[in-house]
């Protein structure tokens, strides 16, 4: 950016703070840097750079690569802030080992210590960071788990979710409700299936009119979008307690919806829908939390009410007639 003032035309040597596009220009920048190592031992996020490595040896070559490109563009780096050949670290807000992902302690002491919101400002940053860690919450679309005290407990209970594995196949378990959509993936590394992540979300008016046919198969489509990034490529397994969803390429029919929803799914990724029985259904827990129950009142009759039926009966002009007949 260049300023005019009658001195003469200035401009800045280096990106200033306070503008808009900042954040994106130095991620442009940053992902020049590191092009040769991107996605290959290197992710980077902002001034954030995570060096991964399947051996220790061969962590110490990859350290002298990043080095390398650092010091060919000239970008310094602050002792302090380094970690290395760590087995476990922090990493954007969540601890990151060698097989799992989990919320950062830090993060239980802030829920520990949030005060109930006062306002709507205080609601919104409350959502805000429920938001960020829904993740790691099963049936986070149940709005009593909203509480501060139960995503507490929810947080710190295993099971910690595991690092996908792209060359395992996936298991996806999905369900519906008349209120929300829910999923949970999961992976099989040799101890039975282990949940990757955790999805669920309240449907809109329009989409609790849909058939319960197409909010099963929404949920479906749902999940593959929000995990498109594990998904496509691989071999996945969807389980749902819809049956009919098993057979639904016979189908001689399909409404609009339903087309542009496999259209979706066929040109993007390699599944197979296979039936499972609600009673077992992980998912289905992600869509009928407690608090939408119906409340069911039983009491005894009055014997003067039932008289005021038979009375009624017998000067009814209809029932008198069709009695009659």
């Amino acid at each position: 950016m260049t300023f005019r003032t009658r001195y003469g035309s200035y401009r800045y040597r280096f990106m200033y703070f306070g503008l808009t596009n900042a954040p994106s220009t130095f991620q442009l920048t940053i992902n020049e840097v590191f092009w040769p190592l991107l996605d290959k031992c290197v992710i980077v996020y902002l001034d954030d750079v995570l060096i991964y490595s399947t051996t220790r040896e061969q962590h110490l070559k990859d350290l002298e690569a990043v080095f390398s490109l650092l010091q060919q563009h000239r970008l310094i780096t602050k002792g302090s802030k380094c970690e290395f050949l760590k087995q476990e670290l922090e990493f954007l807000g969540q601890v990151i080992s060698i097989n799992s992902v989990k919320i950062d302690p830090k993060k239980i002491v802030t829920i520990q210590d949030w005060k109930p919101p006062a306002n709507l400002h205080g609601l919104h940053g409350f959502l805000g960071f429920v938001n960020y860690v829904c993740c790691f919450i099963l049936n986070m679309a149940g709005s009593s788990r909203l509480h501060s005290k139960n995503l507490k407990l929810f947080l710190t209970t295993p099971p910690i979710l595991r690092i996908a594995d792209p060359h395992r196949p996936f298991e996806l378990i999905t369900d519906a409700s008349d209120l929300a959509i829910g999923a949970v993936l999961l992976q099989d590394f040799g101890k039975g299936l282990q949940p990757i992540a955790y999805e669920s979300r309240k449907l809109n008016p329009a989409e609790r009119n849909y058939p319960v046919h197409d909010k099963e198969l929404l949920a479906i489509a749902h999940a593959f979008k929000v995990w498109r990034c594990y998904l496509t490529g691989a071999d996945v397994t969807v389980q749902t307690d819809h049956k009919s969803l098993q057979f639904i390429h016979a189908q001689p029919t399909l409404n609009p919806r339903q087309i542009r929803w496999l259209d979706y799914l066929e040109s993007n990724f390699h599944y197979r829908v296979t039936y499972k029985w609600e009673v077992s259904n992980i998912a289905d827990a992600l869509t009928r939390p407690s608090v939408h129950t119906a409340a069911v009142l039983i009491t005894q009759a009055n014997p003067l009410l039932t008289g005021l039926f038979t009375h009624g009966y017998s000067i009814d002009p209809f029932f008198t007639i069709n009695r009659g007949t």
